[in-house]
């Protein structure tokens, strides 16, 4: 089984991610942000550094969802079929022009093209975060990285405020796989009551997955 995990910055997605690997024991692949040389540039100057921000990560994402696909069990922490939300939000704020989303776009299509020829060509679940704005901006706040933080920069917080909005319809509009919506201000991972609570919902939806795939053997 291969999981994918999705959600704002600041939902929680990353503890999540370990949960689950854990709960299964299996591998995790988390996004890459503390080894991010360009992450920090970027949210000094948008304007520069969107495109090279977007193919950086485009380019590890591909090869994460690529070994995840390969291997028998894994939870990978934000995937490639979420990347393009970036890349068009950043091309809508003018961050990144028309002709890189052009050039962008093309190998994204590339890339799904070859993920189509492996023998499992997507994955089982996405299990998408969710909560409401307030607590992720109190959350990326509490988890203190200096160069997320919005107060004193609106252009920032109304970003993020976009992008909140954005992933919910792009949750609405996934249709690779199979998928489920966790409430991550209800379900706070903080409470261990809570992660067996989020942790048997997924367990339930692995089940009704997992039953068409055994009477098919």
């Amino acid at each position: 089984m291969v999981i994918i995990t999705a959600g704002m910055i600041g939902v929680g997605k990353t503890t999540l991610t370990g949960k689950i690997a854990t709960h299964l024991g299996t591998k995790a692949f988390f996004e890459p942000v503390g080894d991010n040389p360009v992450l920090p540039l970027y949210y000094s100057n948008p304007k520069q550094y969107g495109f090279l921000l977007q193919i950086y990560f485009l380019n590890k994402r591909f090869s994460m969802i690529k070994q995840a696909l390969s291997d028998d069990n894994n939870v990978l922490d934000r995937s490639i079929y979420e990347d393009a939300l970036f890349t068009k939000e950043n091309n809508a704020d003018g961050n990144i022009t028309d002709r890189e989303l052009s050039v962008y776009l093309k190998l994204l299509d590339n890339m799904m093209n070859e993920l189509n020829q492996l023998p499992k060509k997507s994955p089982d679940l996405l299990v998408y975060a969710d909560s409401d704005f307030d607590t992720i901006k109190f959350r990326i706040k509490k988890r203190g990285r200096d160069y997320e933080q919005f107060e004193n920069n609106p252009d920032l917080e109304n970003y993020y405020y976009k992008m909140w909005q954005a992933y919910r319809q792009w949750y609405a509009d996934y249709d690779v796989s199979p998928k489920i919506k966790i409430d991550l201000q209800k379900y706070d991972l903080s409470d261990p009551h809570n992660i067996d609570l989020v942790l048997g919902m997924i367990d339930d939806e692995l089940a009704k997955i997992r039953k068409p795939q055994q009477k098919a053997m």
